[in-house]
């Protein structure tokens, strides 16, 4: 369920439904109007991150679709900061894709965010919630993660 949450007068946490529908096929941002959000998300992406630049919109759109919690950020029509998750609701979960935009890093957003996902229920029943970082894993741990010496990270990429 689509839920807007008014952090102050200019600030807007929005908790999508699961594929964000809303976001996905109409751009909708806060207020639930058209706002071109998706394109938004883009080049939040785009601007804030080296591990998620370029994607393409038809990919944005299968990446949300398959999505079962996304939260975003928004300040009037701008997208501020952005998260998602993927869980089978049991025993994982894994955190994706947290973005805040440059000009708004150290005001609290990533924790909200964060939190915000991990206070939804399907995350919330998981027994174990992982997440990947290149930089960030101080804010991570300031927020309640552990890093885990004793597992291996492996990937096997695929040839797009």
């Amino acid at each position: 369920m689509n839920k807007t949450f008014f952090l102050n007068r200019e600030i807007i946490l929005i908790k999508h439904f699961k594929g964000a529908p809303g976001l996905r096929s109409f751009g909708i941002g806060p207020y639930f109007l058209p706002c071109k959000g998706l394109y938004k998300l883009k080049i939040l992406l785009d601007n804030n991150t080296s591990w998620a630049k370029n994607r393409k919109i038809k990919d944005l759109k299968d990446c949300l679709a398959n999505s079962d919690v996304i939260v975003s950020l928004w300040s009037n029509n701008k997208i501020l900061g952005f998260g998602r998750a993927l869980s089978d609701g049991t025993y994982r979960s894994v955190l994706w894709d947290i973005v805040i935009d440059h000009n708004h890093q150290g005001k609290g957003y990533g924790k909200l965010i964060v939190n915000a996902i991990l206070e939804s229920k399907r995350i919330k029943q998981s027994e174990k919630v992982y997440l990947m970082t290149s930089n960030q894993k101080d804010f991570y741990c300031q927020i309640g993660f552990q890093e885990v010496l004793s597992q291996n990270l492996l990937i096997k990429k695929y040839l797009n």
